[in-house]
């Protein structure tokens, strides 16, 4: 299977499947002398692990993440970095009953018309699982950037028709409430309507938002590898995400120039040699011709609701007879809370990968480097 490894410099190539022995991720290019130990990447996995809320499936994990290699008396050595998650609690006979039939909304017929053979327990590599490795990397990455000065945080912008009141924006409180909101009265509004959807066996979607600060301007390339497109194209490889926005996003369609362009200013910091440009709005989220602008840039995802509902639907089976499903097993009634933190690892990986790649655009940056 190609396509399961992302990155330039720093790059990882995640393994594993749903009901597998273990999932896990290969990091290489990470940087010597990190300080890093398994906490600091179970803090991340913690916040995506199933069975820890009324509306995240039942399926019970640890999620205990184990560093198998990179790592020598707390700090990493410079060699691949390989982290492991043991699954525990797959019951694969829930899904016995659609090793022939595809599921609505699900990978199940794709993957087949692909490969002419698929692992039906949960979706083997489709299954939203397999982003336990990324979130272990994207830890790693996050760990980086902390020391570059630079943040990566996502939160819940809206659960169907329920959206945070921005006025009332809390960024600590999205790591406390279950719907990963930031706004605790949208929260409680949310569960509510959640619970409303279970009772009727059915699922939502919503909107997940990401905000990456203290990124400097001037990261990003300008033609294929822009660095918007790499972020779309990396929040846009997580299971169920249907839409990314930038800045924005679809709003500038139905504007003028007038409107949507972000003026430029003079810093006018008194500090010595401050000459940093500023602006007077933010509509393009921080990213210009592909290139960090040095604002804060801001990601949208939209996310479909979870496919596995527990009514009667339509489908055909391998034989090509149409038929009737109910879909057993443990599931997500919504998917957005638990894919947040991946939204923020991806988004992290990326931004990390294109400061590194950046470090060889300029001779200047060469040479006060090397030349000592």
């Amino acid at each position: 299977m190609a396509g399961s490894t992302y990155g330039t410099i720093f790059r990882i190539t995640t393994w594993g499947e749903s009901h597998g022995k273990a999932l896990g991720v290969v990091i290489d290019g990470c940087p010597a002398g990190l300080p890093l130990n398994e906490a600091d990447i179970q803090r991340y996995l913690d916040r995506r692990k199933p069975g820890t809320s009324s509306i995240t499936t039942p399926r019970k994990e640890e999620d205990a993440v184990e560093i198998l290699s990179g790592v020598f008396e707390g700090r990493t050595t410079g060699t691949p970095l390989s982290l492991m998650v043991r699954n525990t609690s797959q019951i694969s006979r829930d899904y016995s009953e659609i090793a022939e039939i595809f599921r609505p909304g699900h990978a199940d017929y794709t993957f087949d018309q692909k490969y002419g053979f698929r692992d039906y327990r949960g979706g083997g590599r489709s299954s939203g699982r397999e982003t336990v490795g990324r979130v272990a990397a994207g830890a790693v990455a996050c760990r980086i950037l902390e020391l570059l000065g630079v943040t990566v945080y996502a939160y819940t912008r809206s659960i169907g028709p329920i959206e945070a009141d921005m006025s009332r924006f809390d960024r600590t409180v999205r790591l406390s409430t279950p719907t990963a909101m930031p706004d605790r009265d949208a929260d409680d509004a949310a569960i509510k309507y959640l619970e409303e959807a279970k009772k009727a066996s059915d699922s939502v979607g919503g909107c997940m938002e990401c905000i990456v600060e203290g990124l400097p301007a001037g990261i990003g390339d300008p033609v294929f590898e822009k660095l918007d497109a790499n972020l779309a194209k990396a929040i846009m490889s997580i299971g169920a995400v249907k839409a990314v926005e930038i800045g924005d996003g679809c709003l500038v369609s139905s504007r003028r120039g007038s409107e949507n362009n972000d003026g430029f200013r003079a810093n006018d910091s008194s500090v010595i040699d401050d000459t940093r440009v500023i602006k007077t709005s933010n509509h393009a989220g921080g990213i210009l011709g592909g290139i960090s602008d040095g604002d804060r840039i801001v990601i949208r995802a939209h996310v479909k609701p979870t496919p596995s509902i527990f009514l009667t639907q339509q489908t055909v089976n391998k034989d090509g007879q149409n038929v009737d499903i109910n879909i057993k097993g443990r599931h997500d009634p919504i998917i957005v809370p638990r894919a947040v933190v991946v939204m923020e690892c991806m988004t992290a990986l990326t931004v990390l990968d294109a400061m590194l790649v950046n470090m060889s655009s300029r001779m200047d940056s060469l040479i006060a480097f090397y030349k000592k």
